[in-house]
């Protein structure tokens, strides 16, 4: 296996700078657990609330799909929460996605030899 300066900073410094140290949470999970299981409230009613089909909200909530703006929106009015708050969660489970993704390819990362 060839050995990087990111896998020697990672393996002797904990993860690069803006790298989360274990993945974030995917915002349908998110959903899931602090909003849909404490209410009570199925995938079939909660995709019915949202206005949206039970297909979709189960693949977000599987992780399987992301949350876009229209989700978050409806998710925002639904659930009184903010829309910038469910796309900030994409967000972050986007960067680790993309850093883990990176790191899994040695010699792939820009600027480091």
């Amino acid at each position: 296996m060839v050995t990087t300066a990111w896998h020697q900073l990672s393996a002797t410094q904990g993860t690069p700078p803006g790298v989360p140290p274990r993945a974030p949470w995917h915002p349908g999970h998110f959903l899931n657990r602090n909003y849909l299981a404490p209410m009570g409230l199925s995938q079939t009613n909660a995709a019915r609330l949202l206005g949206v089909s039970r297909r979709r909200l189960h693949e977000l909530v599987r992780g399987q799909r992301s949350m876009t703006p229209d989700t978050a929106i409806r998710c925002a009015l639904v659930f009184r929460s903010d829309a910038t708050f469910w796309l900030a969660l994409q967000a972050a489970w986007d960067n680790f996605q993309a850093w883990k993704l990176l790191r899994s390819r040695p010699g792939h990362a820009p600027g480091i030899r």
